[in-house]
């Protein structure tokens, strides 16, 4: 309780998305200090799927989801062998477009989910107890800059780029930061300022590629996986990874690529998607497909990731 002050040479704040450290910067303590943070239309809300008979109720090594294009569900297993669903749908309602905001009693949800998530509402007995029980939760991006101020300060993790979860990259993203960070606090031997402005330099474009990655694939998750083409390029895909070592699905290339930068996995990846879907709009089935010619089509992308890094 009461104050207390504190005396260091540097500070590092990771107070994360709610940081309260840029706040104080965005007040007044740093002259010219940009500051964005943007929210998605939408919320979202944690259900359950519980066991059945004792097992899974859904396949377990998977991640199901359930498209609509204004808005998804997903689930995803835990150890309990139950299931958390997650409804991201708009906060508000707006024509044809549902929203949170519509719901005031049992009969609207269960009338909903009936409608609209059929398979899954039949194996949610607790729908309406979690939906009424459980908050509804915020979508938002932060962006700012400067990261530091002078030698003093330095933001890093969600304090600095908080990012919504659609790759499940944001605690990754923090700890990059710190391994990244401890690497370079050997290498500058005290000097602050150069640290952090060497800091902020090398990982912001990572961070900001990041951020954009994560709303991209909401956007895909919710209006393009029930799509025939879609669904074609991630057949292609799991094909080539599983006949061609060194190749990586743009999914993989930013979670299972440690040796890509995000910027590089951003950059890289969406020109392969861009292949990917033409050619699997020109198709039918890919069992058709020449896969020697389309990883040698791919193979000229990766060579530029080298000169991107």
């Amino acid at each position: 309780k009461g104050n207390k002050e504190i005396t260091a040479d540097a500070f590092i704040a990771a107070d994360g998305a709610g940081s309260q450290i840029r706040r104080s910067l965005l007040l007044g303590g740093v002259e010219r200090f940009d500051y964005m943070q943007s929210w998605l239309a939408h919320g979202y809300k944690e259900l359950t799927i519980p066991p059945r008979n004792g097992d899974f109720a859904l396949e377990p090594n998977a991640l199901h989801i359930w498209p609509r294009h204004s808005y998804m569900m997903i689930a995803l297993p835990n150890l309990d062998r139950s299931f958390t669903c997650t409804l991201f749908l708009s906060h508000s309602k707006s024509g044809q477009t549902p929203g949170f905001d519509q719901f005031h009693s049992a009969e609207s949800v269960k009338d909903f989910f009936k409608a609209e998530f059929e398979d899954a509402f039949d194996l949610m007995p607790g729908l309406v107890e979690d939906f009424f029980n459980h908050p509804t939760g915020n979508l938002g991006t932060v962006r700012c800059s400067p990261w530091h101020v002078e030698d003093r300060l330095l933001l890093i993790g969600d304090a600095a780029h908080a990012i919504v979860p659609f790759y499940g990259q944001g605690m990754n993203c923090a700890f990059e930061d710190v391994r990244i960070l401890d690497e370079m606090i050997e290498q500058h031997e005290g000097d602050w300022q150069q640290l952090f402005q060497k800091f902020e330099s090398e990982r912001k474009p990572n961070t900001d590629a990041i951020a954009e990655l994560a709303e991209e694939n909401f956007y895909e998750m919710r209006d393009a996986t029930a799509d025939p083409v879609f669904i074609r390029k991630r057949e292609l895909e799991t094909k080539l990874e599983s006949l061609y070592q060194d190749f990586y699905s743009k999914y993989s290339m930013v979670t299972f690529r440690d040796d890509l930068p995000y910027h590089v996995a951003k950059v890289l990846g969406n020109e392969q998607d861009r292949l990917l879907t033409e050619i699997a709009a020109s198709c039918e089935d890919i069992g058709q497909l020449d896969l020697e010619e389309v990883i040698s089509k791919i193979r000229q992308f990766y060579d530029k990731a080298a000169a991107l890094k």
